[in-house]
């Protein structure tokens, strides 16, 4: 962690100036020689005290809290590890208990000289230590004579202003707006400070100034990142992230898109005479499953590749690894929609692809805002096991996932494991043969394992822990979970595998 040094011209408020910070460049040497003799004034007990904790060196104490770090080794599945072998899969010993964590918990030991705070000479805690924040005692004294008036002087400058707007002021900012509407930025004065308003407009003359240089320099194009919002049925999301759209739409900061064959447009006179035309009320291609009012389509990216193109283009506003855009004939799109009397609405998609050399199960997994948190993500992931299991293979997503993409796939894998092992009930449990029931690939599930801290190595042998504290609090969950239509049912799955292309 980088050493982070307080600011000298930040007031307590978070208000920074930048000629103040200027000034305090060239201080009078008095002042610093009133400092140092300050803090060279030392009590008896302090005294005694530093004596005391020279002994152990903070960087031998940094080294041993180190030391405390779990190493975690990875493996790298090759082409043989993938064909089916005839050995006999290896038994691990299942031990039952209650608690995690180390036996032993080592405390280190840091200087107990000066407070975070700086007010105190001080700490008792570790929280209060400055070396603990990668601090020194000095850097976190407390402001200077210099530094205090200054403060006094900005909380002046911002008491002088009207304590509130009168009628006839009301009335004019009411008609700029109904005038101008988002056109033009509010009127803000007497609003705040004059000094805050000087503030906010010198950070907006040096965020234009340096956009302007990016623009010279060429790393930002006109049409980057600029699309703000999207119009999406009867929703209006605002995006994420950069998606490469044709400049002229792209500009416009504001898109305008059907939710049913996700064609873009321009303004919502276009949209209105599209959506009284357009035919689609679902996406494309075979519903392969059905439950109540959701369903999911497979779409083939070579027969239907406009409209896979474009959701390829939807989706990259929301995430930020995604690379595919206009290729998309070897893959194959799974969307999930929710129906109701008006059609069938997009909740999320994932994509496959066609002849994966390493059993990726999905390429690309995307839930729509509206949609999240609401636990449509996990059944998008259970629903490319489910196929997996169909196929007869082991499965796994794509790498790097995404932020959201990888918590979501902890939270999956963390419940697939903690129901194999409330069901279980051998002695010696096989990472193999939970891999072939749970379609889960080996790599996963052991660094699941890992991060729940059930798997150990205690006398040469390699120990899965029962921890029955976490299956619990799963078997608690699943009974809130227990009238709830966000699971997927195999039955009504209706699918064959599709042959290679």
């Amino acid at each position: 962690m980088p050493r982070r040094k307080r600011n000298a011209g930040s007031s307590s408020d978070g208000t920074e100036d930048s000629d103040f910070s200027t000034d305090l460049e060239h201080t009078d040497s008095s002042e610093s020689d009133g400092t140092s003799r300050r803090s060279a004034r030392v009590t008896r007990s302090s005294a005694r005290l530093s004596q005391s904790s020279q002994d152990s060196s903070p960087v031998r104490n940094l080294q041993s809290f180190g030391a405390e770090e779990p190493v975690y080794s990875t493996r790298r599945v090759t082409r043989s590890q993938q064909q089916p072998t005839p050995v006999t899969p290896k038994k691990y010993p299942l031990r039952q208990t209650r608690s995690s964590g180390s036996e032993t918990e080592q405390v280190v030991d840091f200087s107990d000289r000066g407070h975070l705070t700086g007010k105190h000479e001080r700490h008792f805690s570790i929280s209060g230590c400055p070396l603990y924040h990668n601090l020194s005692a000095d850097e976190c004294k407390a402001p200077s004579d210099r530094q205090l008036r200054y403060k006094e002087k900005v909380a002046e400058l911002r008491k002088k202003r009207n304590s509130g707007l009168s009628k006839e002021q009301k009335e004019k900012y009411l008609e700029h707006r109904q005038t101008y509407g988002n056109t033009r930025e509010p009127l803000l004065e007497n609003l705040t400070s004059e000094y805050d308003l000087d503030l906010f407009r010198r950070a907006q003359a040096r965020a234009s100034e340096d956009l302007e240089k990016l623009r010279l320099q060429g790393q930002i194009t006109e049409g980057s990142n600029m699309i703000k919002t999207i119009a999406f049925g009867r929703y209006e999301l605002d995006t994420w992230y950069h998606s490469p759209y044709p400049e002229e739409y792209a500009r416009l900061g504001r898109l305008y898109m059907c939710e049913f064959c996700l064609k873009y447009m321009k303004s919502q006179t276009i949209l209105r005479r599209h959506m009284a035309k357009c035919v689609w009320k679902h996406p494309p291609g075979d519903e392969i499953y059905r439950k109540g009012s959701i369903s999911v389509f497979e779409v083939d990216g070579k027969k239907n590749k406009i409209y896979c193109q474009n959701l390829c283009l939807l989706a990259k506003l929301f995430l930020d690894h995604k690379t595919l855009y206009y290729d998309v004939e070897p893959f194959l799109f799974y969307v999930m929609t929710e129906a109701d009397n008006t059609g069938c609405h997009l909740i999320g998609y994932f994509s496959k692809e066609k002849n994966s050399f390493l059993n990726y199960n999905v390429s690309c997994i995307l839930t729509m805002p509206q949609y999240m948190r609401q636990g449509y993500g996990k059944m998008l992931i259970d629903f490319s096991y489910l196929l997996s299991k169909v196929e007869e293979k082991v499965g796994s997503p794509e790498r790097p996932l995404s932020d959201l993409g990888l918590i979501s796939y902890r939270s999956y894998w963390k419940e697939v494991l903690l129901r194999y092992l409330h069901n279980f009930q051998g002695k010696e449990i096989s990472i193999k043969e939970i891999s072939q029931e749970t379609a889960v690939n080996p790599v996963d599930i052991v660094s699941t394992l890992q991060a729940l801290q059930m798997l150990k190595y205690w006398k040469g042998k390699h120990l899965v822990l029962k921890r029955q504290d976490l299956i619990d609090e799963w078997i608690a969950k699943e009974a809130k979970r227990s009238n709830s239509n966000k699971t997927m049912d195999p039955s009504c799955l209706k699918w064959t595998p599709p042959k290679g292309t």
